[in-house]
C-alpha cells in the first residue's frame, strides 16, 4: 500500500506562516550561531546595504569564491584581522 503524496504546497505554507510569526515577534533571523561581534558586523553590513539575510550570504560567498579564484583569500584576511572584523 502506498501512502498519499503530501502537499509540498502545505510544507511551504506552513513555512511561510512560520516566519511571519518570527517577523511579527520581532526576532531576526541570522543563519546559524553568531558570535556578538559577527553579529555586530551583519547588522553595520545589512544598515550599510539593505540587503536581505540570503542576499548577503549570497554575496559573502561570491566574494569569498572571487577573493580565491584572483589568490586574494590571504589579502582578504589581513584587511579583516586589521580591521578587527
Amino acid at each position: 500500500m502506498t501512502q498519499p503524496k503530501n502537499n509540498p504546497r502545505v510544507n511551504a505554507d506552513k513555512q511561510k506562516r512560520f516566519r511571519d510569526r518570527q517577523k511579527e515577534a520581532g526576532k531576526k533571523q541570522v543563519r546559524g550561531y553568531v558570535s556578538p561581534e559577527a553579529l555586530s558586523c551583519y547588522d553595520e553590513i545589512q544598515q550599510k546595504t539593505g540587503w536581505s539575510d540570503s542576499e548577503i550570504l549570497s554575496n559573502s560567498i561570491r566574494l569569498m569564491f572571487a577573493a580565491y579564484k584572483c589568490g586574494q583569500i590571504k589579502l582578504l584576511n589581513e584587511w579583516l584581522k586589521d580591521h578587527k572584523r
